[in-house]
């Protein structure tokens, strides 16, 4: 009876060490027209070029990286020098440090001139469990808003949402957490939702509404912006949202001029 020698294999994967590292997302909400020519084709963190999920440029209002929800990028924790380059031409644009903590967080560039402001990203996430046709989704909403080119609105805004759409004049609104200034946000906030269908993954319509807060502290007129004819309207908006998810609202451009302003959503989980 013969035997025969097994030589073992060890078989190894390139894989990141996540327990001592900064984990972010990069937003670009400078206010600027939405071409070609103000997308960033070029992302560089410490002199390494980080890639957008293999796709080729990060476009105006929108995040990396991109493709799925739940995914981040690595850096070190400390200072980290952010360096962006605008149009096919690669023209350096943004030249700016943060700081990064261990965990996962969120970094703004808001102004091509200024450091960006990061925000914690909450994770990890409580987890939720529906009841019946009844359950949550949470919005964490962000006041990125300028008045016109270079001057960051001094208003201090309050969120609102309802379900009531159909009844505008009789709706019950409620807030998205305290109302903040610019560069702030809300923080994770519960939004109660309630399906449309009842045997469904659960999803259902959600107006929003801003409210300027006066000199008393409290919410008063709804928040008027410039539409794309020159005109001001009352801003309102709404998303279809599902129970469970996460999302950030980003209000951002320009309240009075071009780019005008829109709250973009992203959704976090």
């Amino acid at each position: 009876m013969g035997f025969v020698a097994c030589e073992k294999h060890v078989v190894e994967y390139d894989t990141t060490d996540l327990s001592d590292v900064a984990e972010f997302q990069l937003h670009y909400f400078v206010p600027v027209d939405a071409k070609a020519s103000n997308h960033i084709y070029k992302i560089e963190i410490n002199n390494d070029v980080y890639v957008n999920n293999n796709a080729a440029l990060l476009t105006t209002y929108n995040a990396v990286p991109n493709g799925s929800v739940g995914r981040f990028y690595t850096a070190k924790v400390g200072e980290n020098q952010i360096k962006l380059y605008k149009d096919k031409k690669l023209d350096l644009v943004y030249d700016q440090a943060c700081s990064l903590k261990k965990g996962k967080q969120n970094i703004f560039v808001y102004d091509f001139n200024k450091p960006p402001v990061v925000f914690e990203n909450g994770h990890p996430y409580v987890t939720n469990v529906s009841e019946n046709t009844d359950s949550v989704c949470w919005v964490k909403f962000y006041n990125f808003l300028y008045e016109k080119e270079d001057v960051p609105t001094d208003l201090k805004l309050q969120y609102q949402y309802t379900l009531d759409y159909k009844t505008k004049e009789k709706s019950q609104w409620a807030d998205v957490g305290k109302p903040i200034a610019f560069g702030e946000t809300t923080g994770w906030q519960v939004v109660k939702l309630k399906k449309e269908v009842f045997n469904s993954s659960g999803k259902c319509r959600v107006d929003f509404r801003i409210k300027v807060v006066d000199a008393s502290g409290n919410p008063g007129e709804e928040l008027q912006v410039m539409n794309p004819k020159g005109k001001f309207i009352t801003y309102s908006d709404y998303w279809n949202e599902y129970i469970g998810r996460r999302y950030h609202h980003v209000l951002s451009g320009m309240r009075a001029a071009k780019p005008v302003s829109a709250v973009r959503q992203f959704t976090a989980l």
